[in-house]
C-alpha cells in the first residue's frame, strides 16, 4: 500500500530524528518504494516517540514521575569592614617580680620520663590539692616510668592520668598530701603588653625551678609543631622559655596560672625569643575531661572554611569564616548551614579568622549544643549546632 501523500524527511533539527542524503538515491521505483520503507520506519519511530512523550506526560500529571529539584546554593554575601577600634588605654605599673616568683616556685615541678629511648623530662604545674600535676602531652609521650621533683627537692613516682595530643596537655599522679596548688586565672584577662613570668625547670638544671619574665607579646596565635599538628589559641610571650621548660607555668602579676608554656619560635638561625603557653581556659576544659575520663571528646563543626575579607577603600579586614565545602555527616549542614555561609560567631563568641574560628572550636566537646551565627545573603541568620565528634 504506498501512502495517500509524499513522505516528507524528518527536520535535522527534531530531537531524535536522521537524515538521508538524496544524491544517493536516484529518483527511481526503486527510490520511491525505498522512500516508503523510510515512511513508514519514521512513521513508526514517531508514533513510538509521540507514545513515550504522551506516557511521561500521564505519569508526570498523576505524580508518579517528577522532576528533581536542583539545590539552591545562595551566592556569597556582601561583607562589610569593621568599624576603627577604639583609643589606647592608660599605662600600667611597673610589675616586681619577687613576690610571684615567691608564690609560684613551690607548685612548679620537674617531671623525669624514662621511656624507649632514654631519660627526658620537662616542667609541671600543681593543679589543686589531690596530687594531680599539669604538663606537656609532648613531654610525657613514649614514657615506660614518670617521676616528678618538688622545688624542695623531694620525688615521687607519677602516674599517667590522661594525655590529649590535639592541644599538647597532660595530667599525672602523685601521692603527696602537702600541696602548694597553683592559683588560677582566666584567658579573658590577658591584655597584650602586660607583664608575664614563667616559671619551669630549664635544661634540667639541679636546685629548683627557674623564674624569667617577660611581657605577653600576642594572643590567639597558632603554630605547627611536629611537622603536622597545629595548636590554636596560644599566648605568645617574649619571656624566656628553653628546653625542660616545657609544661610549666605562665603567670600573671597575681602570681595566677594563665597559660602551660609548650614551645618555643626557632628559625634557622636559633630560638627566636618568642614563646608560646596554651591558654589556661583551655588548660582547664582539657585538664576537667583528662581527670573525669581520661581523654577527651572533641568537638567538630563539620566544615572547610577559609579567612573572608570585606574591603575599604584599599584595605581589606578579615570578618569571619566562608563555608568553601561541607563534607559528610556535618553538623553544620544539619543545622541548615550552606556553602557561601560566612560564620561570624559561635557560641556567642565573634570570630574573624580560621584560626579563631578552631581555637574556638577547641574549648567545646562533642554533643554541646551552641549558637552559630553566619551571614547569608546580605543578611544575618542563627543556626543552632549540635556539635560532633573529631576523630583523633
Amino acid at each position: 500500500m504506498t501512502p495517500e501523500g509524499p513522505v516528507r524527511p524528518p527536520d535535522p533539527a527534531d530531537e531524535g530524528s536522521f537524515s538521508v542524503d538524496a544524491s544517493q538515491h536516484p529518483t527511481t521505483g526503486a527510490g520511491r518504494t525505498s522512500s516508503d520503507r523510510w515512511g513508514i520506519i519514521l512513521g513508526i519511530l514517531g508514533g513510538v516517540l509521540l507514545g513515550t512523550g504522551v506516557t511521561f506526560a500521564i505519569l508526570g500529571f498523576t505524580g508518579v514521575i517528577t522532576e528533581p529539584t536542583s539545590p539552591t546554593i545562595p551566592p556569597a554575601p556582601t561583607l562589610t569592614a569593621p568599624p576603627p577600634t577604639s583609643a589606647p588605654g592608660s599605662l600600667a605599673e611597673s610589675v616586681d617580680v619577687s613576690p610571684v616568683a615567691q608564690r609560684a616556685i613551690p607548685s612548679i615541678v620537674t617531671v623525669e620520663v624514662t621511656g624507649l629511648l632514654g631519660r627526658g623530662g620537662g616542667s609541671g604545674v600543681v593543679y589543686g590539692n589531690e596530687g594531680y600535676i599539669v604538663t606537656n602531652h609532648h613531654v610525657v609521650d613514649g614514657a615506660r616510668e614518670l617521676a616528678v621533683t618538688f622545688s624542695d627537692g623531694a620525688r615521687f613516682s607519677a602516674e599517667l592520668v590522661g594525655s590529649d595530643p590535639l592541644t599538647d596537655l597532660a595530667v599525672l599522679l602523685v601521692d603527696r598530701p602537702d600541696l602548694t596548688s597553683i592559683d588560677i586565672g582566666t584567658t579573658t584577662s590577658i591584655t597584650i603588653g602586660q607583664t608575664a613570668i614563667a616559671v619551669g625547670n630549664p635544661l634540667g638544671l639541679l636546685g629548683g625551678p627557674s623564674v624569667t619574665s617577660g611581657i605577653i607579646s600576642a594572643l590567639n596565635r597558632s603554630l605547627a609543631v611536629d611537622g603536622s599538628s597545629q595548636l590554636y589559641g596560644l599566648v605568645q610571650t617574649d619571656a624566656p622559655i628553653t628546653l625542660g621548660s616545657s609544661g610549666g607555668a605562665l603567670l600573671d602579676r597575681n602570681a595566677r596560672l594563665i597559660g602551660i608554656t609548650t614551645a618555643i619560635a626557632v628559625s634557622d638561625v636559633g630560638a627566636e625569643g618568642l614563646g608560646f603557653a596554651i591558654p589556661i581556659d583551655m588548660v582547664v576544659g582539657v585538664v576537667t575531661d583528662l581527670i573525669e575520663d581520661g581523654s577527651v571528646d572533641h568537638a567538630m563543626l563539620g566544615i572547610r572554611g577559609e579567612t573572608a575579607f570585606a574591603f575599604s577603600g584599599d584595605a581589606e579586614y578579615p570578618v569571619g569564616v566562608s563555608v568553601i565545602a561541607i563534607p559528610d555527616n556535618s553538623s553544620f549542614a544539619q543545622a541548615g548551614g550552606q556553602v557561601n555561609d560566612v560564620i561570624t560567631s559561635i557560641g556567642g563568641e565573634p570570630v574573624v579568622t580560621l584560626d579563631e574560628m578552631l581555637t574556638r572550636i577547641r574549648m567545646l566537646r562533642a554533643g554541646d549544643v551552641v549558637t552559630v551565627t553566619v551571614t547569608r545573603a546580605d543578611s544575618e541568620t542563627e543556626l543552632t549546632a549540635t556539635m560532633g565528634h573529631l576523630e583523633p
